[in-house]
């Protein structure tokens, strides 16, 4: 979320510096893990102004840098809306500083807008959960550690399908169940939330829980 130590350490409340996660990125792109994707929240007053440096550290390398909205994931981040940057501000804010164009979606449902530098070719991508929710055209499901599939990353609980696995049932009954699941999901929160229509007091599942 920064390439400033101080700044990082805040963001990822573990008291580590970004030097760990930039050695990682190099050896991912040592062995062939491309392309590397890293995620950069952007909470007001936080880290929003160092998203010049960060889009300048990225924009010489293959990495892709994809700015997200800061949002209320889980229910212990003590999200405030008005800690939000809207990413239509971010992609302006860069566009002043160096020119980017918008570049086509890599698939149906992607969640990240995409443009390019133009004088690098670097890509640059931004999600807008926030300003633009995408519940209608997502197609992502998460599997927690312990076997729990969740249709949503704002869900309050999901489908223990480790059970099913470890029990007798054969792979077309339980391919059969995990599309029952997903076509029976009425999942929308961020819609709802754009919306005004949300349950505040929505137990969510932690982030750290699922991942991103």
């Amino acid at each position: 979320d920064s390439i400033d130590p101080s700044i990082f350490k805040i963001m990822n409340g573990r008291g580590y510096g970004p030097e760990r996660v930039l050695e990682g990125i190099r050896a991912a792109e040592t062995v062939g893990l491309t392309p590397v994707k890293v995620n950069a929240v952007v909470q007001k007053g936080v880290n929003d102004g160092h998203i010049i440096e960060l889009a300048r550290y990225f924009r010489d390398t293959n990495v892709i840098l994809r700015f997200i909205e800061y949002m209320d994931v889980g229910n212990i981040n003590d999200w405030q809306q008005q800690e939000t940057i809207p990413s239509s501000d971010i992609i302006e804010l860069i566009s002043n500083k160096w020119s980017l164009s918008p570049i086509k979606q890599n698939y149906e449902g992607e969640v990240a807008s995409r443009f390019i530098f133009d004088d690098t070719g670097t890509e640059i991508g931004f999600i807008s959960s926030m300003t633009n929710p995408f519940c209608g055209s997502c197609t992502r499901a998460r599997l927690s550690s312990d076997g729990k599939l969740y249709n949503c990353l704002f869900a309050s609980k999901g489908m223990d399908i480790k059970s099913w696995i470890r029990s007798e049932m054969d792979d077309n009954t339980i391919e059969e169940k995990i599309v029952s699941i997903w076509k029976s999901r009425d999942d929308r929160y961020s819609e709802l939330r754009y919306l005004n229509q949300n349950n505040k007091e929505k137990e969510k599942v932690e982030m750290y829980y699922i991942g991103g």
